[in-house]
């Protein structure tokens, strides 16, 4: 089993690095596999609701989205980290995740996902909430922790002063691989997916 993360910021070592370095060895401890894949500092397209996208992803290929849905395709759990700026997650983690679910949602239906949030101070759990949205939307069970999915620090290496939040990571992996675990196990005894209802969309409210 492997579980797929996404650091949303432009700095790939900073202190969301560190909140999703620390929930991968603490994954790693428990059998499962971890990759961070970095957005980098480069140029992220906003969807554009162009309803081109293909079987591969979306028709823009000049930047990390259909490289990400390759790796997405085979992961099984999935973490999004993002910097919070003004009170919400940095602008580029959602572009890229508009277009990554706009294009592709299917491949993340009945796997778990958790986000984290990284800030100085306030606008945590804000930018936190708006990232759990794309689960829920997507049949993806969310995993929590023993307190929101949040780390404090502002310069790189502050995280690590941040106890409680630490710890919240730890307890974030540790509830994924329980996830994962009782999944596979259901898997193995012939426990079917739900059953989903489609092809009913209502586009206007009298």
């Amino acid at each position: 089993m492997k579980v797929l993360m996404v650091n949303g910021s432009a700095n790939p070592k900073g202190n969301t690095y560190r909140a999703l370095e620390e929930i991968g060895r603490t994954l790693e401890a428990e059998g499962i596999a971890y990759e961070i894949f970095q957005l980098g500092g480069g140029p992220i397209r906003d969807c554009i609701g162009c309803g081109r996208c293909s079987g591969e992803g979306c028709v823009f290929s000049d930047d990390p989205v259909n490289q990400f849905i390759a790796l997405a395709r085979e992961a099984d759990g999935f973490v999004f980290g993002t910097p919070v700026y003004y009170a919400h997650p940095s602008g580029r983690i959602l572009s890229f995740l508009d277009r990554v679910f706009y294009s592709s949602s299917s491949i993340f239906a009945y796997k778990p996902g958790a986000s984290v949030a990284v800030a100085r101070r306030g606008g945590t759990t804000a930018s936190f909430d708006v990232l759990n949205k794309y689960f829920g939307i997507s049949q993806m069970p969310t995993v929590g922790s023993t307190y929101w999915n949040v780390v404090h620090g502002q310069k790189a290496g502050e995280a690590e002063l941040d106890a409680e939040g630490m710890q919240t990571m730890r307890n974030v992996a540790h509830n994924m691989a329980w996830m994962l675990k009782c999944f596979a196990a259901g898997k193995e005894k012939g426990v079917e997916l739900p059953k989903t209802e489609r092809g009913v969309k209502t586009n206007f409210i009298r």
